[in-house]
């Protein structure tokens, strides 16, 4: 594949990636706007975030398999219509319980996004070239977290809360007129004569009885199960607790998103150098020390806004690391079935994530240490599955498709 050919790849596919996770990261310094305007707490808040992340992540066992059957490009058009019609919805909504019940939808929508590009990565590459061409995705995916945030602000406070859905609705519409231009279809018919129903439930069995591919999906999964609770609690500990405003909080939100993709770009280097595994297991081992430091400041009673930027800027770099080269080591023996492997592992990692999220929700009280608690929990259990998983393997060499 020609370099302008690869790039053009990585951008279509982290747009369409970016999408779901974009009604995400401009919702989030909404939260506690959306709280007053339907006179709702923080718990029913923050479950139509946890609402999002569950169909996200249950939204991708349906679209794998279907991928896998009809294409990659039909269930794409599907999904980002769903998230379209549901954002609008969104939108539209008077109270919490519409809110929580269509942001269910609009996440059944962006499942496609997430589970599908993966999937396409795996049909063009693998392991360095693949490891290259993720990291390129997550570059583009980056704009979501980074820029999300700050646009979520000028949308608040030019059109209010209701204003991001708008705004979401109208990135999705982009996304389909960008993928029916620029995406190429990558599983041809020929490659789909085998693929059922049935096929993809014994998929389904052959992946859940492979320990070495769980293993790899839960050391991402748990490494963003952390992330995801900075997620649905920062605004409320950076807002109400430390004070910034949303402008201010969406800019340290962006700060630490820019370390994960930036360190996510040396992933191709590292690994042609050291190798995928032991790139997994360096990094892995540094988040979680780095999180393990922060949980002791804040049990010992600190509470310096500084310390919690500084140390997450430092650990969201090594899981930049840590993920992309996860997700392919995971799909690298599983290329017959891209699309099903793909949307397994991110169903699995999303409903990992919603639920330490929910978990650390019971004990939330708007100051740091309950979420640096299911920060530092999520850190450390990937590093536990780490060594069991890829402990005692040694680094092999992995041709490029």
């Amino acid at each position: 594949m020609t370099s302008s050919r690869f790039f053009k790849i990585a951008l279509v596919l982290g747009l369409l990636s970016a999408i779901g996770p974009f009604a995400i990261d401009m919702y989030l310094p909404a939260l506690p706007e959306i709280g007053a305007s339907l006179g709702a707490g923080i718990g029913p808040v923050q479950m139509s975030l946890t609402a999002f992340f569950i169909s996200l992540g249950v939204g991708q066992l349906l679209y794998g398999p279907v991928s896998d059957m009809v294409g990659r490009k039909p269930p794409l058009y599907f999904g980002l219509g769903l998230f379209a019609l549901a954002s609008i919805g969104c939108a539209l909504a008077t109270d919490i319980q519409t809110l929580i019940a269509l942001r269910f939808v609009q996440g059944l929508g962006a499942a496609a996004g997430m589970a599908i590009p993966r999937a396409v990565v795996r049909d063009l590459h693998t392991g360095n070239d693949a490891a290259r061409l993720m990291s390129l995705l997550m570059l583009v995916f980056s704009v979501s977290p980074i820029l999300a945030p700050l646009a979520g602000s000028g949308v608040i406070a030019f059109a209010g809360w209701r204003g991001v859905f708008w705004a979401v609705m109208l990135a999705a519409v982009a996304g389909l007129a960008m993928m029916s231009v620029m995406l190429k279809e990558t599983r041809p018919a020929e490659e789909r004569v085998e693929s059922s129903l049935g096929s993809a439930l014994r998929a389904y069995g052959v992946l859940m009885r492979d320990a070495h591919y769980l293993g790899l999906v839960f050391i991402g999964a748990f490494a963003m199960a952390g992330f995801f609770t900075y997620l649905a609690n920062s605004s409320f500990v950076m807002i109400d607790h430390y004070g910034l405003s949303p402008t201010l909080y969406s800019l340290a939100f962006g700060i630490n998103a820019a370390a994960f993709f930036g360190a996510a770009q040396l992933n191709g280097a590292l690994c042609e150098h050291f190798g995928i595994v032991r790139v997994v297991k360096a990094s892995v081992s540094a988040c979680g020390l780095v999180m393990a430091a922060m949980f002791a400041y804040y049990l010992a009673g600190g509470d310096r806004l500084a310390v919690l930027i500084v140390l997450y800027f430092v650990a969201s770099g090594f899981m930049g690391l840590v993920i992309p080269t996860t997700s392919v080591l995971a799909l690298e023996k599983h290329g017959a079935i891209a699309g099903t492997a793909s949307a397994l592992l991110g169903t699995l990692q999303m409903l990992t994530g919603a639920v330490v999220m929910a978990v650390i929700g019971l004990f939330t009280d708007g100051r740091p240490l309950p979420m640096v608690t299911g920060m530092a929990a999520g850190a450390l259990i990937s590093v536990v599955l780490t060594w069991f998983t890829l402990g005692g393997r040694q680094p092999a060499p992995y041709a490029a498709r």
